[in-house]
């Protein structure tokens, strides 16, 4: 089955994961049994935009440290390195399975393939900027939340852009920016939202009701 992502109206893929995870009835069920009902959301057609993801991330120089930073920050948790039940790149290897066996379902001859390079790669400098120029407000708001390593929250997402993928490392800002609440202006709301269509998102996808937009101040 295959779905066109602006027709996808909730957060897709690995930063679409995060928001399962940070709901409140999360813990009722496993892990794994969590990454399946995601996957098999839209009969089956979350699965290709979160295995795209995990393997994308996967076949990146990312350390294993940052994804388990970025994880926790987009769910809205303190990173612990100690706490982590799973390593991320397992993590995310476990995800990329469940995520074929999904596919599967509906076409037994499906063979997993690496990911195409970021089809939206001009656009890496576009969100950096965005990701710049809201880090000191990020920095406070991981703080207020009692966590520590906002710095490093902001310089994870940034290694997303660069090495990873652009619209991944948007996605997840997004995410880490609902998360914790991060006030932004009226103008940067804007600019997320043209940044959403450059990238072929559904408008719930950048505001889904949770980012917290502010008047511009002169």
């Amino acid at each position: 089955m295959t779905v066109r992502r602006q027709d996808i109206w909730i957060d897709f893929g690995l930063s679409g994961l995060t928001k399962w995870f940070a709901a409140p009835w999360a813990g009722e069920v496993t892990p794994e049994e969590l990454v399946i009902e995601a996957a098999s959301w839209g009969d089956g057609g979350y699965a290709p935009t979160l295995l795209e993801d995990a393997q994308r991330l996967l076949a990146s120089p990312v350390p294993a440290a940052v994804i388990d930073r970025l994880w926790c920050a987009a769910i809205g948790l303190p990173y612990d390195p100690g706490s982590v039940p799973v390593e991320g790149r397992a993590w995310l290897d476990e995800i990329v399975g469940l995520c074929v066996a999904r596919v599967r379902q509906d076409d037994p001859s499906f063979t997993s393939a690496s990911p195409q390079p970021p089809a939206n790669g001009m656009l890496a400098e576009a969100v950096l900027r965005e990701v710049r120029e809201v880090a000191p407000a990020v920095v406070d708001a991981v703080r207020a939340a009692g966590h520590s390593g906002g710095a490093d929250v902001v310089a994870a997402v940034e290694q997303v852009v660069v090495h990873v993928d652009p619209d991944l490392g948007f996605r997840l800002f997004l995410r880490i920016l609902k998360a914790y609440m991060v006030p932004i202006t009226e103008s940067r709301y804007l600019r997320y939202h043209e940044l959403g269509e450059r990238f072929g998102y559904h408008e719930l996808v950048v505001d889904d009701g949770t980012l917290q937009s502010v008047a511009d101040t002169d």
